[in-house]
């Protein structure tokens, strides 16, 4: 399916209104394995990841043993004891779901410090891809190792305003509207009776 994009991403170049227009490809999984500083970083978050994971296994474990003590002393416990170890168990349970959520789950502290880690590794090989690039008068640049494609791109090839007036979108408003606080609605005045309900409330009196 990606080499399917790509091939109508460069066929749409290639037919262009008779401008050359330059492209290239790269393999940034490659390039990335020969990185000293990536291949740090990724020595960081796997030691990351089996920490939390060790201490997500851990209590889940426990709840485990709660469960298999409660099982073992059930018959000997009053109403009121099982119904509080039961709460305990669950408490537990549902502790150890929320933490593997917190680590693990979308943008969650796995994913964060990923970014954090990742960070200065990825900018270097942005700043060489947009030199190069620059260097070679490329217009656009694929990742073949990527699901996302183009990599770098000359913003002259940006129609987004383009588009934007052709949807009758004022393309500067739009860009200032994010800079600017969300303004207070303004007071609307009540609407007038209708001459239908004037009439209906001149009955009724």
């Amino acid at each position: 399916m990606k080499k399917i994009i790509i091939l109508l991403v460069l066929s749409f170049i290639s037919i262009g209104k008779g401008i050359a227009q330059k492209f290239g490809y790269t393999d940034m999984e490659f390039i990335t394995s020969k990185m000293p500083e990536y291949q740090l970083a990724q020595t960081e978050m796997k030691k990351f990841s089996e920490k939390w994971a060790k201490e997500i296994q851990d209590k889940f474990a426990e709840v485990g043993r709660m469960q298999r003590a409660y099982m073992a002393e059930e018959v000997l416990l009053t109403d009121d004891l099982k119904r509080k170890r039961q709460s305990e168990i669950k408490e537990k349970e549902q502790e150890a779901r929320e933490y593997n959520s917190k680590i693990f789950g979308m943008e969650g502290l796995l994913f964060q410090k990923k970014k954090e880690l990742m960070k200065p590794a990825m900018e270097k090989v942005q700043r060489a891809v947009s030199k190069i690039c620059i260097q070679k008068r490329l217009d656009f640049m694929f990742d073949k190792s990527s699901d996302v494609g183009i990599i770098y791109s000359n913003p002259k090839h940006d129609y987004s305003d383009y588009i934007m007036e052709e949807l009758g979108i004022d393309g500067q408003a739009a860009k200032a509207a994010k800079e600017e606080p969300v303004k207070e609605k303004s007071t609307v005045a009540p609407k007038e009776s209708s001459p239908k309900q004037k009439s209906t409330n001149s009955k009724l009196k």
